[in-house]
């Protein structure tokens, strides 16, 4: 992603009145290379729910050039924009949100190889996925009412990995998870990095949790990259405001709610 810019227009305050405009993406740089987790942390505003609909292709950009794989994602042809679909997946922050309670687990994770139209051993595939993510093949005939919020997680995640991707965006996974099952899931996600050579992209606006799965951080603040660097480097040494904040919100055991346990 190269100077990405977005702005928005805003409804007019008078009826002959020029019409506002708000600019939510401001000459946004982001990459990510194959088998690279990296994280993008920033507070609610910042403009990380619009940088992931461009990073996903579902928004253009009003500037700025979205690359993958060599080639410019809106002015590519059709079959390099099927390849971007089928290559960009999502995990949303929470799964019952994207699986439909009436269809069991199994059918939905052949939705994304149909709406893809991707030809392959369907059944099979759905056995491979479901291990990939520590789940057995006895998931495939039930409903998602009957999974915890940690194996719901994993089966969002065993949906998105179906078509085979080569960059997996998380936004927000393990926020609605209980502390205790965040880790197996941040841990899972690491692991799919390395076994399969995933390139991921990890958005949240914890700080702490974004250190832990990924080697690369950049920080966001009102529509801008404002600090880039590994996250012990941020963590020790933040040089942005933004940074700061996001630093001094990490609570632990020693510093409490003051966040001050890294001082």
């Amino acid at each position: 992603m190269r100077q990405v810019t977005q702005t928005y227009a805003l409804r007019r305050q008078s009826l002959f009145g020029a019409r506002p405009s708000l600019k939510v993406l401001d000459h946004v740089d982001l990459d990510v290379r194959p088998g690279e987790a990296v994280g993008l942390v920033g507070e609610s505003g910042s403009g990380k729910t619009t940088l992931t609909r461009i990073l996903t292709g579902s928004e253009r950009p009003q500037s700025g050039n979205v690359l993958f794989d060599g080639f410019d994602v809106w002015s590519a042809d059709r079959e390099k924009r099927r390849h971007f679909r089928r290559s960009v997946q999502i995990v949303l922050q929470n799964p019952r949100s994207s699986l439909d309670p009436r269809m069991r687990v199994g059918t939905s994770l052949l939705e994304p190889l149909r709406s893809l139209q991707i030809d392959c051993d369907h059944a099979a595939r759905v056995i491979e996925v479901l291990d990939q993510v520590g789940l057995g093949r006895n998931a495939i005939e039930r409903y998602p009412h009957e999974f915890s919020g940690g194996q719901l997680q994993r089966i969002a995640i065993a949906r998105a990995l179906m078509p085979g991707p080569k960059v997996l965006i998380a936004d927000e996974p393990v926020s609605a998870l209980d502390v205790s099952i965040q880790a197996q899931v941040l841990n899972l996600l690491k692991d799919l990095v390395r076994n399969l050579g995933l390139s991921l992209v990890f958005i949240a606006h914890d700080l702490s949790v974004v250190a832990y799965a990924t080697s690369r951080v950049f920080v966001m603040s009102s529509g801008k990259i404002v600090e880039v660097g590994r996250p012990l480097d941020l963590f020790t040494k933040p040089q942005a405001e933004a940074t700061r904040n996001l630093v001094g919100a990490v609570l632990s055991v020693e510093g409490g709610l003051a966040g001050t346990a890294l001082d």
